[in-house]
């Protein structure tokens, strides 16, 4: 379970430059793990997990305004030990056998060229679709990014987005 949980927290991700000043699961989130853990459920943790930008703040139980138009559209990234790295190291592949709870991307996350303004960014949320459904991680960045049409494609460049769960 400790694996598990590790996998869907790697997630809480932040752009290389700018770096999550807080991070928050979702009372979705909240209520599945509970569940999963305490309750006998099943967590029911995405096979796929799809990274959204927002214009305004997301948190535990808001979730925020998504980004929308302009060519956006979500980052689909296979929970994987090959995506994420374990809690041991930056880049490691392995099942996680650290102490410190962090782990990072072990790859770059590319959203598509902005065709028109996408606003200023302040935050990023982990879903389980493509589009719509349940929001299950709300970030902020520490530093809001302005994005407009004409810029180079947003991305977490590979190890840039690092969460650490104690």
């Amino acid at each position: 379970m400790k694996h598990l949980k590790h996998l869907l927290l790697a997630f809480a991700l932040a752009f290389a430059a700018l770096g999550a000043s807080a991070q928050s699961l979702t009372d979705y989130a909240e209520n599945k793990i509970v569940d999963a853990l305490l309750r006998g459920q099943s967590l029911g943790a995405p096979a796929t997990w799809y990274v959204g930008l927002m214009t305004a703040s997301c948190s535990d139980s808001s979730a925020g305004t998504e980004v929308s138009g302009g060519s956006y559209a979500r980052v689909a990234v296979t929970a994987s030990l090959a995506n994420f790295a374990g809690t041991q190291s930056a880049g490691s592949t392995t099942a996680s056998s650290g102490t410190g709870g962090q782990t990072s991307n072990n790859a770059s996350i590319t959203f598509p060229a902005p065709t028109a303004n996408w606003g200023v960014v302040t935050h990023f949320g982990l879903y389980d679709a493509s589009t719509s459904g349940n929001q299950w991680i709300c970030v902020a960045l520490t530093t809001s990014k302005t994005i407009n049409s004409g810029d180079a494609a947003p991305s977490f460049s590979a190890g840039a987005m690092t969460i650490t769960f104690q």
